[in-house]
């Protein structure tokens, strides 16, 4: 399988739904991110439209990556690069602790400062993870399956990342990189009892980290009773259940919502998706939910038909790539409507950031690269015959 056969695919092996769905969702994004943001925009910096210029400029960028990925970046080579992914994770993430590098916001250095450009670093040590994840699955995949250590080698690199994340302390970056990684070493075959006692384990580590922090314990107590401290540690969550309830079934309007007002914090980061709720209402919120799920079961089908096809490394790269998307799309909407703890998590091409718009979209590039070249492999196998 030479690098030059691999780069000729074409559009004509993209999957049709799985791409309309990102591009549909991109653009729901910066319908939602732009009202959201008229107000406090107009407000801090004198421009109503200056978030919703730059998610353009965002959303135009991740088309030019998700492309560029698509048509230029083999995964071939990604798999000879596995290697390299972990040390440039562990640069990324130690590059935040480096005073005029980076950026620290309500209490968290998660941002790498440069010139014009801040950098999210949990986005690209998710990626990067998923490329050297996968790669470890496609080459000790039977090992995976009757080893122990085979199974614990990646856990402790992991480990290692994630106490970096919680350094900053970005504790939602945390578990979407571990239900990832789980997800990825479930589907590779690891024996369900070895994993469930891991998973327990990983559990209870989990709640010891949950548990640590004063203001970790103070959200969990306000997730079973907001309303008990609504204007103190409820506030974010108490705001969300109003712009729910403003809702109802068609919604108040795009652009009425009431709750933007500076009424819910970060309404058009972590909490666009209420606003979202609050303007279309539940019409509206079956749709983008429904969205979702079309995304995840395009990515998952994917990742199978490769598996189905020994194209290990690529139905990993995808599995890791949904892992990513469903758990975030799942940990946001659910903060939002309350069923999750408050934790700060983008959803993925719906809220404002650059590096979440970016990844997402060298994500999807490579879902749809890793399809084309398995449509390719086999339309030059039915040639050869």
């Amino acid at each position: 399988m030479t690098e030059r056969m691999i780069l000729k695919v074409d559009r004509t092996g993209i999957d049709q739904p799985l791409l309309w769905t990102a591009i549909l969702l991109a653009l729901a994004g910066l319908v939602m991110v732009s009202s959201a943001s008229l107000q406090i925009a107009e407000t801090r910096l004198g421009d109503p439209f200056y978030y919703a210029i730059r998610h353009g400029i965002y959303l135009a960028l991740g088309l030019g990556v998700g492309t560029f990925v698509y048509y230029a970046v083999p995964l071939a080579l990604l798999e000879r690069l596995r290697f390299v992914m972990l040390p440039v994770a562990l640069v990324v993430l130690v590059m935040v602790f480096i005073p005029g590098l980076g950026r620290t916001v309500n209490g968290s250095t998660r941002w790498i400062a440069l010139p014009g450009l801040t950098i999210q670093a949990s986005e690209i040590v998710k990626l990067c993870f998923v490329l050297y994840l996968a790669g470890y699955v496609a080459q000790r995949k039977a090992a995976l399956e009757t080893e122990w250590k085979a199974f614990l080698l990646p856990l402790g690199l992991l480990g290692v990342l994630m106490l970096l994340l919680l350094l900053e302390p970005d504790f939602g970056a945390v578990v979407v990189l571990g239900i990832t990684a789980m997800g990825m070493l479930f589907l590779s075959g690891v024996p369900t009892l070895r994993f469930l006692l891991i998973g327990l384990i990983a559990v209870a580590l989990g709640g010891l980290v949950a548990f640590a922090e004063p203001y970790r314990v103070a959200r969990l107590m306000t997730f079973t009773d907001p309303w008990a401290d609504q204007f103190g540690s409820g506030y974010q969550l108490t705001q969300s259940l109003i712009a729910f309830g403003r809702g109802h079934w068609l919604g108040v309007g795009l652009g009425n919502s009431v709750q933007k007002l500076f009424y819910l914090p970060e309404a058009h980061t972590d909490f666009v998706y209420a606003v979202m709720s609050e303007e279309l209402g539940l019409l509206g919120n079956v749709a983008l939910i429904s969205g979702f799920i079309l995304l995840g079961w395009r990515v998952f089908r994917v990742g199978h038909r490769l598996e189905e096809r020994g194209l290990l490394y690529h139905a990993y790269v995808v599995y890791g790539c949904a892992f990513v998307f469903c758990s975030q799309a799942f940990i946001n909407l659910g903060v939002n409507m309350g069923l999750l703890p408050t934790k700060g998590l983008t959803l993925p091409f719906i809220s404002y950031g650059g590096s979440s718009l970016l990844i997402s979209a060298a994500m999807v590039g490579l879902i749809l690269r890793a399809g084309a070249e398995a449509d390719h492999l086999k339309a030059r196998g039915r040639a050869a015959r």
